[in-house]
Protein backbone atom coordinates (compact mmCIF):
# COMPACT_ATOMS: atom_id res chain seq x y z
CA UNK A 1 0.00 0.00 0.00
CA UNK A 2 1.51 3.86 -0.88
CA UNK A 3 0.61 4.75 2.56
CA UNK A 4 2.57 8.70 1.68
CA UNK A 5 0.65 9.39 -1.19
CA UNK A 6 -2.58 8.02 0.44
CA UNK A 7 -2.01 10.73 3.08
CA UNK A 8 -1.10 13.25 0.31
CA UNK A 9 -4.38 12.46 -1.11
CA UNK A 10 -5.91 12.51 2.35
CA UNK A 11 -4.92 15.75 2.85
CA UNK A 12 -5.90 17.66 -0.69
CA UNK A 13 -9.41 15.62 0.22
CA UNK A 14 -9.95 17.71 3.56
CA UNK A 15 -8.83 20.94 2.01
CA UNK A 16 -12.01 20.92 -0.96
CA UNK A 17 -14.88 21.94 0.03
CA UNK A 18 -17.72 19.49 0.21
CA UNK A 19 -20.75 20.53 -1.50
CA UNK A 20 -21.58 20.68 -5.27
CA UNK A 21 -21.94 23.88 -7.41
CA UNK A 22 -23.01 21.76 -10.61
CA UNK A 23 -26.42 19.43 -11.53
CA UNK A 24 -25.55 16.29 -12.34
CA UNK A 25 -27.45 12.44 -12.58
CA UNK A 26 -25.43 9.78 -11.11
CA UNK A 27 -27.26 6.13 -12.30
CA UNK A 28 -26.38 3.30 -10.26
CA UNK A 29 -25.99 -0.11 -12.16
CA UNK A 30 -25.34 -3.79 -10.74
CA UNK A 31 -25.14 -6.65 -12.92
CA UNK A 32 -25.34 -6.51 -17.33
CA UNK A 33 -26.73 -9.81 -17.58
CA UNK A 34 -30.11 -11.55 -18.96
CA UNK A 35 -31.09 -13.48 -15.98
CA UNK A 36 -34.11 -15.68 -15.33
CA UNK A 37 -35.15 -13.79 -12.13
CA UNK A 38 -34.58 -10.74 -10.70
CA UNK A 39 -36.09 -9.45 -7.62
CA UNK A 40 -34.14 -6.43 -6.76
CA UNK A 41 -33.65 -5.73 -9.63
CA UNK A 42 -29.96 -5.73 -10.34
CA UNK A 43 -29.49 -6.56 -13.99
CA UNK A 44 -29.56 -5.01 -16.86
CA UNK A 45 -29.62 -7.14 -20.39
CA UNK A 46 -26.57 -7.21 -22.70
CA UNK A 47 -29.05 -4.74 -25.31
CA UNK A 48 -30.93 -2.59 -23.00
CA UNK A 49 -27.59 -1.48 -21.58
CA UNK A 50 -26.02 -0.83 -25.08
CA UNK A 51 -29.29 1.48 -25.96
CA UNK A 52 -28.78 3.30 -22.54
CA UNK A 53 -25.48 4.25 -23.43
CA UNK A 54 -26.08 5.03 -26.48
CA UNK A 55 -28.82 7.50 -25.12
CA UNK A 56 -26.16 8.90 -22.22
CA UNK A 57 -23.83 9.62 -24.98
CA UNK A 58 -26.42 11.40 -27.15
CA UNK A 59 -28.52 13.38 -24.63
CA UNK A 60 -25.96 13.96 -21.96
CA UNK A 61 -22.36 14.69 -20.64
CA UNK A 62 -21.12 11.90 -19.19
CA UNK A 63 -17.99 11.94 -16.94
CA UNK A 64 -15.89 10.10 -14.19
CA UNK A 65 -17.61 10.10 -10.51
CA UNK A 66 -13.72 12.04 -9.12
CA UNK A 67 -14.12 14.25 -11.75
CA UNK A 68 -18.00 15.35 -10.59
CA UNK A 69 -15.99 15.42 -7.42
CA UNK A 70 -14.02 18.19 -8.53
CA UNK A 71 -16.50 20.03 -10.25
CA UNK A 72 -17.66 22.66 -7.82
CA UNK A 73 -17.89 26.12 -9.58
CA UNK A 74 -16.39 25.10 -12.88
CA UNK A 75 -19.75 23.46 -14.16
CA UNK A 76 -22.60 25.00 -15.69
CA UNK A 77 -26.18 24.08 -14.13
CA UNK A 78 -27.33 22.85 -17.50
CA UNK A 79 -24.12 20.96 -18.39
CA UNK A 80 -26.49 17.56 -17.63
CA UNK A 81 -23.74 15.38 -16.33
CA UNK A 82 -24.31 11.96 -15.76
CA UNK A 83 -22.46 9.36 -14.14
CA UNK A 84 -21.94 5.62 -14.28
CA UNK A 85 -21.91 3.54 -11.74
CA UNK A 86 -21.79 -0.15 -10.76
CA UNK A 87 -22.46 -1.81 -7.63
CA UNK A 88 -20.82 -5.03 -5.71
CA UNK A 89 -18.25 -6.11 -7.93
CA UNK A 90 -19.75 -8.89 -11.01
CA UNK A 91 -17.68 -10.30 -12.91
CA UNK A 92 -20.26 -9.39 -15.93
CA UNK A 93 -18.99 -5.88 -15.21
CA UNK A 94 -15.37 -6.66 -16.58
CA UNK A 95 -16.66 -8.88 -19.25
CA UNK A 96 -19.85 -7.24 -20.47
CA UNK A 97 -20.13 -3.80 -18.96
CA UNK A 98 -16.49 -2.42 -20.28
CA UNK A 99 -17.00 -3.63 -23.68
CA UNK A 100 -19.86 -1.30 -23.99
CA UNK A 101 -18.60 1.25 -22.10
CA UNK A 102 -15.47 1.34 -24.22
CA UNK A 103 -17.90 1.31 -27.27
CA UNK A 104 -19.43 4.10 -26.38
CA UNK A 105 -16.71 6.24 -24.77
CA UNK A 106 -18.48 6.51 -21.00
CA UNK A 107 -16.19 6.64 -18.05
CA UNK A 108 -17.64 4.53 -15.18
CA UNK A 109 -17.13 3.81 -11.16
CA UNK A 110 -17.33 0.09 -9.92
CA UNK A 111 -17.64 0.05 -6.29
CA UNK A 112 -16.04 -3.60 -5.20
CA UNK A 113 -17.20 -5.47 -1.89
CA UNK A 114 -13.80 -6.96 -0.87
CA UNK A 115 -14.96 -10.08 0.71
CA UNK A 116 -16.04 -12.26 -2.11
CA UNK A 117 -13.14 -10.82 -4.40
CA UNK A 118 -10.95 -14.10 -4.59
CA UNK A 119 -13.55 -16.20 -4.36
CA UNK A 120 -15.70 -16.44 -7.72
CA UNK A 121 -18.69 -16.74 -5.24
CA UNK A 122 -22.51 -15.28 -5.72
CA UNK A 123 -23.35 -12.72 -3.61
CA UNK A 124 -25.76 -14.30 -0.95
CA UNK A 125 -29.02 -12.75 -2.69
CA UNK A 126 -28.28 -14.72 -5.69
CA UNK A 127 -27.49 -17.69 -3.91
CA UNK A 128 -31.22 -17.54 -2.31
CA UNK A 129 -32.44 -16.03 -5.26
CA UNK A 130 -31.14 -19.39 -6.90
CA UNK A 131 -32.55 -21.79 -4.58
CA UNK A 132 -35.62 -20.42 -4.49
CA UNK A 133 -36.88 -18.83 -7.50
CA UNK A 134 -35.75 -20.68 -10.69
CA UNK A 135 -38.07 -23.79 -11.79
CA UNK A 136 -37.67 -26.90 -9.62
CA UNK A 137 -38.69 -28.87 -6.45
CA UNK A 138 -37.47 -28.91 -3.39
CA UNK A 139 -38.25 -30.66 0.21
CA UNK A 140 -41.95 -29.75 1.48
CA UNK A 141 -40.59 -29.05 5.00
CA UNK A 142 -37.42 -26.57 5.95
CA UNK A 143 -36.14 -26.34 9.33
CA UNK A 144 -33.59 -23.60 10.43
CA UNK A 145 -32.16 -22.16 13.51
CA UNK A 146 -30.67 -18.76 13.49
CA UNK A 147 -29.10 -17.40 16.68
CA UNK A 148 -30.80 -20.10 18.54
CA UNK A 149 -34.28 -19.44 17.60
CA UNK A 150 -35.96 -22.10 15.54
CA UNK A 151 -37.80 -21.44 12.35
CA UNK A 152 -40.34 -23.76 10.52
CA UNK A 153 -41.56 -23.52 6.84
CA UNK A 154 -44.29 -25.77 5.67
CA UNK A 155 -44.01 -25.29 1.55
CA UNK A 156 -46.77 -27.63 1.10
CA UNK A 157 -47.66 -27.10 -3.27
CA UNK A 158 -44.99 -24.89 -2.99
CA UNK A 159 -42.53 -27.34 -3.03
CA UNK A 160 -42.75 -28.11 -6.81
CA UNK A 161 -42.29 -25.44 -8.53
CA UNK A 162 -43.23 -25.34 -12.03
CA UNK A 163 -41.37 -23.45 -15.36
CA UNK A 164 -45.02 -21.63 -15.97
CA UNK A 165 -45.18 -20.34 -12.35
CA UNK A 166 -41.40 -19.14 -12.59
CA UNK A 167 -41.81 -17.19 -15.64
CA UNK A 168 -45.39 -16.06 -15.23
CA UNK A 169 -43.51 -14.19 -12.02
CA UNK A 170 -40.34 -13.69 -13.72
CA UNK A 171 -41.01 -10.01 -13.12
CA UNK A 172 -41.98 -9.57 -9.63
CA UNK A 173 -40.31 -6.85 -7.38
CA UNK A 174 -39.55 -8.01 -3.96
CA UNK A 175 -41.26 -4.44 -2.52
CA UNK A 176 -44.45 -5.80 -4.03
CA UNK A 177 -46.65 -8.18 -2.85
CA UNK A 178 -45.35 -11.86 -3.57
CA UNK A 179 -47.55 -13.51 -5.96
CA UNK A 180 -47.37 -16.91 -4.28
CA UNK A 181 -45.92 -19.24 -1.52
CA UNK A 182 -42.31 -19.13 -3.04
CA UNK A 183 -41.77 -16.03 -3.84
CA UNK A 184 -42.75 -15.09 -0.02
CA UNK A 185 -40.63 -17.42 0.98
CA UNK A 186 -37.90 -15.87 -0.64
CA UNK A 187 -38.96 -12.86 1.09
CA UNK A 188 -38.82 -14.32 4.66
CA UNK A 189 -35.79 -15.77 4.45
CA UNK A 190 -34.08 -12.55 2.78
CA UNK A 191 -35.30 -10.77 6.13
CA UNK A 192 -34.10 -13.47 8.32
CA UNK A 193 -30.88 -13.59 6.93
CA UNK A 194 -30.04 -10.15 5.67
CA UNK A 195 -28.86 -8.93 9.56
CA UNK A 196 -26.62 -11.57 10.33
CA UNK A 197 -23.42 -11.35 8.33
CA UNK A 198 -21.66 -13.24 10.69
CA UNK A 199 -24.17 -16.48 10.04
CA UNK A 200 -25.28 -15.83 6.86
CA UNK A 201 -22.77 -18.08 5.23
CA UNK A 202 -23.35 -21.24 7.46
CA UNK A 203 -27.13 -21.10 6.80
CA UNK A 204 -27.14 -20.47 3.00
CA UNK A 205 -24.90 -23.82 2.97
CA UNK A 206 -27.63 -25.55 5.18
CA UNK A 207 -29.96 -24.87 2.68
CA UNK A 208 -27.71 -25.72 -0.24
CA UNK A 209 -27.70 -28.93 1.76
CA UNK A 210 -31.42 -29.35 2.09
CA UNK A 211 -32.28 -28.01 -1.14
CA UNK A 212 -29.97 -30.88 -2.73
CA UNK A 213 -28.33 -27.89 -5.15
CA UNK A 214 -24.55 -28.13 -6.23
CA UNK A 215 -22.27 -25.05 -4.58
CA UNK A 216 -21.11 -22.96 -7.35
CA UNK A 217 -21.63 -19.70 -8.58
CA UNK A 218 -24.08 -19.17 -12.53
CA UNK A 219 -21.60 -17.47 -14.40
CA UNK A 220 -24.32 -14.28 -14.59
CA UNK A 221 -24.09 -14.13 -11.24
CA UNK A 222 -20.43 -15.00 -9.91
CA UNK A 223 -18.48 -11.84 -8.25
CA UNK A 224 -14.70 -10.89 -9.81
CA UNK A 225 -11.63 -12.29 -9.16
CA UNK A 226 -8.50 -10.47 -7.68
CA UNK A 227 -6.53 -10.80 -11.45
CA UNK A 228 -10.37 -9.69 -13.06
CA UNK A 229 -10.46 -6.42 -10.76
CA UNK A 230 -6.73 -5.52 -12.27
CA UNK A 231 -8.10 -6.27 -15.72
CA UNK A 232 -11.18 -3.55 -15.09
CA UNK A 233 -8.84 -1.12 -13.69
CA UNK A 234 -6.55 -1.08 -16.34
CA UNK A 235 -6.52 1.89 -18.59
CA UNK A 236 -8.89 5.47 -17.47
CA UNK A 237 -11.90 4.09 -18.64
CA UNK A 238 -13.14 2.28 -14.96
CA UNK A 239 -12.25 3.66 -11.81
CA UNK A 240 -12.98 1.18 -8.86
CA UNK A 241 -14.01 2.16 -5.32
CA UNK A 242 -15.21 0.71 -1.90
CA UNK A 243 -18.59 -0.76 -0.68
CA UNK A 244 -16.81 -1.87 2.12
CA UNK A 245 -15.58 -5.67 3.11
CA UNK A 246 -18.60 -7.20 3.95
CA UNK A 247 -21.67 -5.17 2.64
CA UNK A 248 -22.69 -4.72 6.58
CA UNK A 249 -26.19 -2.55 6.81
CA UNK A 250 -24.26 0.51 8.91
CA UNK A 251 -26.95 1.68 10.18
CA UNK A 252 -27.02 -1.29 12.55
CA UNK A 253 -23.47 -1.35 13.24
CA UNK A 254 -21.12 0.71 16.09
CA UNK A 255 -19.14 3.39 15.06
CA UNK A 256 -16.00 1.26 15.52
CA UNK A 257 -17.28 -1.60 13.18
CA UNK A 258 -18.01 0.90 10.33
CA UNK A 259 -14.45 2.00 10.86
CA UNK A 260 -12.93 -1.35 10.65
CA UNK A 261 -15.08 -2.14 7.03
CA UNK A 262 -14.24 1.07 5.63
CA UNK A 263 -10.82 1.70 6.13
CA UNK A 264 -9.97 -2.08 5.52
CA UNK A 265 -11.53 -2.14 2.18
CA UNK A 266 -9.80 0.83 1.30
CA UNK A 267 -6.54 -0.36 1.79
CA UNK A 268 -7.03 -3.81 0.55
CA UNK A 269 -8.11 -2.03 -2.66
CA UNK A 270 -5.12 0.40 -2.82
CA UNK A 271 -2.81 -2.38 -1.62
CA UNK A 272 -4.20 -4.56 -5.02
CA UNK A 273 -4.31 -1.56 -6.96
CA UNK A 274 -1.53 0.33 -6.25
CA UNK A 275 -3.03 3.71 -6.14
CA UNK A 276 -5.37 5.60 -3.76
CA UNK A 277 -8.82 4.37 -3.59
CA UNK A 278 -11.31 7.78 -3.14
CA UNK A 279 -14.48 7.06 -3.92
CA UNK A 280 -17.08 4.96 -1.22
CA UNK A 281 -21.06 3.55 -1.26
CA UNK A 282 -22.57 2.95 2.01
CA UNK A 283 -24.03 -0.54 1.87
CA UNK A 284 -27.80 -0.74 1.70
CA UNK A 285 -27.75 3.13 1.51
CA UNK A 286 -27.90 2.94 5.29
CA UNK A 287 -25.22 5.14 7.03
CA UNK A 288 -25.15 7.15 10.30
CA UNK A 289 -24.32 10.66 10.82
CA UNK A 290 -20.85 9.15 12.29
CA UNK A 291 -20.76 7.05 8.63
CA UNK A 292 -20.43 10.50 6.93
CA UNK A 293 -17.31 11.59 9.06
CA UNK A 294 -15.51 8.33 9.48
CA UNK A 295 -15.61 8.04 5.40
CA UNK A 296 -14.42 11.63 5.37
CA UNK A 297 -11.70 10.40 7.92
CA UNK A 298 -11.08 7.30 5.86
CA UNK A 299 -9.62 10.28 3.02
CA UNK A 300 -12.58 10.23 0.16
CA UNK A 301 -13.55 12.43 -1.88
CA UNK A 302 -16.85 11.36 -2.42
CA UNK A 303 -19.53 8.75 -1.29
CA UNK A 304 -22.36 7.88 -3.14
CA UNK A 305 -25.81 7.01 -1.04
CA UNK A 306 -29.46 5.23 -2.18
CA UNK A 307 -31.47 8.32 -1.79
CA UNK A 308 -33.09 9.41 -4.98
CA UNK A 309 -32.87 12.34 -6.45
CA UNK A 310 -29.84 14.93 -8.97
CA UNK A 311 -26.74 16.43 -7.60
CA UNK A 312 -27.19 19.80 -7.21
CA UNK A 313 -26.32 23.17 -4.94
CA UNK A 314 -25.60 22.59 -1.70
CA UNK A 315 -25.58 18.11 -1.71
CA UNK A 316 -22.80 16.65 0.49
CA UNK A 317 -20.37 14.92 -1.69
CA UNK A 318 -20.27 12.32 0.97
CA UNK A 319 -23.72 12.04 0.94
CA UNK A 320 -24.40 11.88 -2.96
CA UNK A 321 -28.16 10.91 -4.21
CA UNK A 322 -28.39 8.19 -6.69
CA UNK A 323 -30.88 6.84 -9.29
CA UNK A 324 -31.70 2.98 -9.42
CA UNK A 325 -31.52 1.56 -13.14
CA UNK A 326 -34.00 -1.34 -14.06
CA UNK A 327 -33.49 -3.04 -17.49
CA UNK A 328 -35.73 -0.46 -19.09
CA UNK A 329 -35.44 -0.03 -22.93
CA UNK A 330 -33.88 2.94 -24.65
CA UNK A 331 -37.41 4.51 -25.16
CA UNK A 332 -38.38 3.79 -21.18
CA UNK A 333 -34.64 5.32 -20.26
CA UNK A 334 -35.09 8.30 -22.76
CA UNK A 335 -38.15 9.26 -20.87
CA UNK A 336 -36.74 8.72 -17.80
CA UNK A 337 -33.43 10.67 -18.30
CA UNK A 338 -35.68 13.65 -19.44
CA UNK A 339 -38.27 13.19 -15.73
CA UNK A 340 -35.17 13.05 -13.79
CA UNK A 341 -33.14 16.28 -15.21
CA UNK A 342 -36.53 18.42 -15.92
CA UNK A 343 -37.69 17.55 -12.32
Amino acid sequence: MKTNGCNQWRQAAQQLGRRFDCKALILMYHGVAAVGSDPWPFYVTPQHSAEHLEDLRRYTYPIQLQRLAQASGHVSLASRLVVVTFENGYANNLHTARALLERYDIPATVSLITEPLGHACEFWQDELDRLFLPPGTLPETLHLSLLGSPYQWALGEAAHYPDSASMQYRNWRTWEEPPSSRPALYVSLWQLLQPIEDARQKILDDLLRWAGATPGAHPTHRSLTLQEVLTLAQGKRIDVGSLTVTHARFSARPVRMQREEIQRSKAFLEDLLGHPVTSFCSPYGTYTAETVDLVHEAGCACAGSTSLGTVGRDIDRLQLPRVGVEDWDGDEFTNRLSMWFDA
